[in-house]
């Protein structure tokens, strides 16, 4: 008896052509049209059930969107250099650090005005997730500030 079966359906080795991606659009131009796509149908579903002042402000604010985003459109990311990136990794650090700080104060200021109670053991029992990411987010922000401290600040092109 021949219990090993044979291939009766076709094999998946014929050629098939499939949709190429669309190379030709750059990620910028992507995010404007997907934005649009998603914002034009919100304010147009919004616009009749608001009351007038706000739905001039909603509109006004789409308009806006839509030059911002027709504006940043236009940037070609390859020619932006790594120089020119450094002031915002350094905001970006700053940031992190700032509202890991900030935070951590919030809790500690909320744990002492509404739970005063509590020792400092049983407050980082019982909050230690906020802790952590608050904590968490300060330290990435250092090391995003270490790293562009350690770049070498000639120009590069």
């Amino acid at each position: 008896m021949d219990f090993e079966g044979k291939a009766t359906a076709p094999t998946a080795t014929d050629n098939r052509e499939f949709a190429k991606p669309c190379t030709t659009r750059k990620p910028l131009e992507l995010l404007r049209d997907t934005e649009a796509l998603l914002r034009r149908p919100a304010v147009a579903t919004l616009m009749p059930i608001l009351p007038p002042k706000l739905s001039n402000r909603l509109q006004s604010a789409s308009f806006l969107a839509e030059d911002s985003l027709d504006e940043l459109a236009e940037i070609d990311l390859e020619k932006v250099s790594d120089f020119e990136l450094r002031p915002v990794r350094i905001s970006v650090g700053l940031t992190f650090v700032g509202f890991g700080a900030l935070m951590i104060l919030v809790l500690l200021l909320y744990l002492s005005t509404l739970h005063p109670k509590l020792t400092t053991v049983e407050q980082i029992k019982e909050y230690w997730y906020q802790y952590v990411w608050f904590v968490s987010l300060g330290v990435a922000g250092m090391f995003i500030l270490g790293r562009e401290a350690m770049r070498p600040i000639k120009k590069l092109r």
